[in-house]
Formats: C-alpha cells, sequence, structure tokens
C-alpha cells in the first residue's frame, strides 16, 4: 500500500475489517447543520509570521480549524490568488462529465453486467441535482488537500438507493492521532466521529504519504500570501505618508502663538479644501514627495509574488496577467501545454476519487460485489484541424473498415442530427442516414 495516498489508504482499511467493501451505510443525513458552520474567527487579521507557524503547527496536530479558515480568507483578500486558484478548478469542474461502462474501458469485462451497471449509476447521478455543486466543492480541495461530502441514502422497495450528496463544511473537519479524518457533529462537537463506510466521499488530490494537511495549495501560498500582505499594507502607509507634497509654511518672527496654531490647523486641513487663507507674513510651499529617489520597491515585490502563486497553481505564469513581463509565442504555448498536463492529473485524481467512494458503492450495493464498477470521466472538447480528421475518419472507415459511431462524428464535427423532414444541403456524397 506504499504508492496509495492516505485517503485510499483509509478506506482500505475500513473495506478490509467488513471483508466486501459492500457494507450497508445507514439512511439519511448523518450531518445536520449547525451554527459552528457559519462562525468566523478571521484569523488573516494581523497575521504575522508566528502566528501563520501556530495555525499550521496546529493543523499538523489535528485541530484544523483556524487553517481552513485562514485558506478561506486567502482567496477572500488575495485578487491574484483568487483568480488563478479559480482558474485551476475550472479547468476541471467547466467540462462535462459522464459515467463510461467498465468495458468501454478495461478488455475482458462483462459487456452486459457493466452497460447495466453504469445505466444505473448514470441515472442516479442524474436525478441528483446538485451532484455538479458537489464537484466542485471537492475541486476545494486542490487548495486545501481535503474535501468531503456525504452519501445521502434511503430505503425503498429496490434497496437502498442514494438520493443526495451532500458538502461537509470544512470546519467540520478534524483527525485522530493517526492522521484519520473525522467529522465534528452536535454530540461530538470536538473529538469527532469516524468516518461510516459508504457514507461519505473523501477528496484529497495531493499527498500520498504523510499527514493529509501538507501538500494543499493553499499551505504552499501561505507564506507567499503573508510576504504580499504585509508588502500591501507597507505600500498604502507608503501612499498615505508619501505619496502627498509635503506642505511648508514659513512665518517671520512677529507671528503670535495663536497665528501658528491657526496656521498649523489650515495645513492639516488643505489637503482636502484645497485652499487657504495666509498672510503676508507666511511663506507657503509644496514639496513633492520622491523627487529625485528611486520608487520603493512594493510594485516588484508583489509582482514576484504573484508570479510565484502562479506557478504554484498553474505551473508557469505566461497564461496570467504579469505587467511587464514578455514571452514568445512558443513559450506562451509551452506554458499552456504545462497546465494542461496540471488539468489531467486533476482529472484522473477526480475520477479516482469518485469511482471508489460513489460508483463502487453504488454498484456493489445494486448488483453485488462482483460487478464490474462503471468509471467516472470528465469529457474534453479537443479543437480537431478539419482536414487532419477526415483524413483520419477516411482511413478509418473506407481503408481499415473501423466502426465509428455517426453520434459521436456528429459531436466531433459540431453538426447536430437531422430532424425528420427537415431540409438539408446537397453534395456529393450526400446521405439519407442522419
Amino acid at each position: 500500500m506504499a504508492g496509495l495516498g492516505w485517503a485510499s489508504r483509509v478506506v482500505n482499511s475500513i473495506r478490509g475489517a467488513r471483508g466486501d467493501g459492500a457494507r450497508r451505510p445507514g439512511v439519511g443525513r448523518l450531518l445536520s447543520p449547525r451554527m459552528a458552520d457559519v462562525a468566523r474567527d478571521y484569523p488573516s487579521t494581523g497575521l504575522t509570521p508566528r502566528r501563520l507557524t501556530a495555525i499550521l503547527h496546529d493543523a499538523d496536530a489535528g485541530d484544523v480549524s483556524q487553517a481552513m479558515q485562514l485558506f478561506e480568507e486567502m482567496e477572500e483578500k488575495d485578487a491574484h490568488l483568487y483568480a488563478v486558484a479559480s482558474k485551476r478548478r475550472l479547468a476541471l469542474t467547466g467540462l462535462p462529465w459522464t459515467v463510461a461502462s467498465a468495458a468501454d474501458v478495461v478488455a475482458g469485462v462483462d459487456r452486459s453486467a457493466a452497460d447495466a451497471a453504469a445505466d444505473y449509476c448514470r441515472g442516479v447521478l442524474a436525478r441528483i441535482e446538485t451532484f455538479d455543486d458537489v464537484l466542485q466543492h471537492l475541486a476545494l480541495a486542490l487548495g486545501r488537500n481535503i474535501a468531503l461530502a456525504e452519501l445521502v441514502w434511503d430505503s425503498g422497495a429496490e434497496g437502498l438507493t442514494l438520493v443526495d450528496v451532500l458538502p461537509v463544511d470544512f470546519n467540520r473537519i478534524t483527525f485522530d492521532a493517526l492522521d484519520r479524518p473525522r467529522v465534528l457533529t452536535a454530540e461530538h462537537d470536538r473529538e469527532g466521529v469516524a468516518l461510516l463506510p459508504n457514507k461519505f466521499i473523501v477528496h484529497s488530490p495531493h499527498a500520498v504519504s504523510g499527514h493529509p494537511m501538507c501538500g494543499g495549495l493553499l499551505r504552499a501560498t501561505a507564506l507567499v500570501f503573508l510576504a504580499k500582505n504585509l508588502a500591501l499594507k507597507d505600500w498604502m502607509i507608503f501612499a498615505e505618508l508619501f505619496g502627498m507634497p509635503v506642505r511648508i509654511a514659513r512665518y517671520d518672527a512677529s507671528v503670535t502663538p495663536e497665528e501658528k496654531q491657526e496656521m498649523l490647523h489650515m495645513l492639516e486641513t488643505l489637503g482636502s479644501n484645497a485652499a487657504g487663507v495666509f498672510s503676508n507674513a507666511i511663506e507657503l510651499q509644496f514639496v513633492e514627495a520622491g523627487q529625485g529617489k528611486a520608487p520603493p520597491p512594493y510594485e516588484d515585490l508583489c509582482d514576484f509574488l504573484n508570479r510565484e502563486t502562479s506557478k504554484a497553481w498553474l505551473g508557469q505564469t505566461l497564461t496570467t496577467e504579469t505587467p511587464g513581463l514578455g514571452g514568445s509565442f512558443g513559450a506562451t504555448k509551452i506554458h499552456e501545454e504545462v497546465r494542461k498536463d496540471i488539468r489531467a492529473d486533476d482529472m484522473r485524481k477526480e475520477a479516482r476519487t469518485i469511482r471508489r467512494d460513489v460508483l463502487t458503492p453504488l454498484t456493489r450495493l445494486r448488483f453485488g460485489s462482483d460487478a464490474p464498477v462503471p468509471y467516472f470521466q470528465r469529457e474534453l472538447d479537443v479543437p480537431r484541424n478539419l482536414n487532419e480528421f477526415t483524413d483520419v475518419l477516411d482511413a478509418a472507415v473506407n481503408r481499415l473498415g473501423v466502426p465509428v459511431p455517426l453520434a459521436w462524428t456528429r459531436t466531433a464535427l459540431g453538426i447536430p442530427a437531422v430532424a425528420d423532414g427537415e431540409p438539408v444541403l446537397g453534395g456529393a456524397n450526400t446521405s439519407t442516414n442522419s
């Protein structure tokens, strides 16, 4: 089991204890809404290096509440981080998904049994209107390295049926002494309860070994967020103190203390009023800030930290906005390919989680432990060169005799099916087959 992630090891250990991996879960919801789910402590307020270290140490010890709240605030307060995190997640969740028969993926599988299982799972998930929302919630694990969702079962004439899937608030996650995830309930709001078999989706896309809180991209960029936050604060202070010209008034010895005080008050309000009245005994002067000096390094520092964030989330920088940086078209294409590799890896990990925690219990509870489990897949809309595509299609159909589904061909070409009696364009190879 050395090559398995910690989430897979936890699930497999649970299943090994019960033998067949198809233990019947309880019906209804285990987790009910609670006030603590909406409470926030805002740990990013006044965040310091020492405080950040303490939050991460607490997370490693199993208390992840402050870390989860900090991760949520990081995206809310850093526009660049929000942009790259959303781009990473949308590259995955923006794709359509399907449930594929095991016979279409693995050779030697009973076609009828595999298709029956795939049709059943496909129908169950289609009836759950919020399943796409759950997939978006699970995608948040890219930053936090863990996301949970509860499977809600109901008992009917045909046995247990999955009727809903509900995201689990990150504030309800905790860990035991062996780094196994638990969920907090109203009755167990400190130590939580163990994850029941066939009851939860556990998505952990990064950690292969070690503590599950290590490996998330938000943790990897937490120090960058802190450094940028401190730089922005200093930048704002600098702009307030030195961005405006300094107002200086010189007076002669005949000015009384009362006149001096009145003059100081007028200087203080001069910036907002933009007008003032002074006697001939007073000389007023404006000194521009920063004359003859190099600009402060805050903007360059923030740009550098933004690039570091982009590298962590997207593996590159040229597909994000980086003012002042140039790049050739070829370099941009290479960086885009790096991003596609990351997306492909995210797709594989998501598919593995959904197949393990959703499709497997659906199949085994309905068809038995020997039934072939279908596969969860994201569908890529691959842009094609029309000439290359038609050449390949011609070779496959006319020279090699490979059967090609007409529906797939129409989808690849972007041509809808012809309705009965609908006028069509004619051509040399026009066929009545629609």
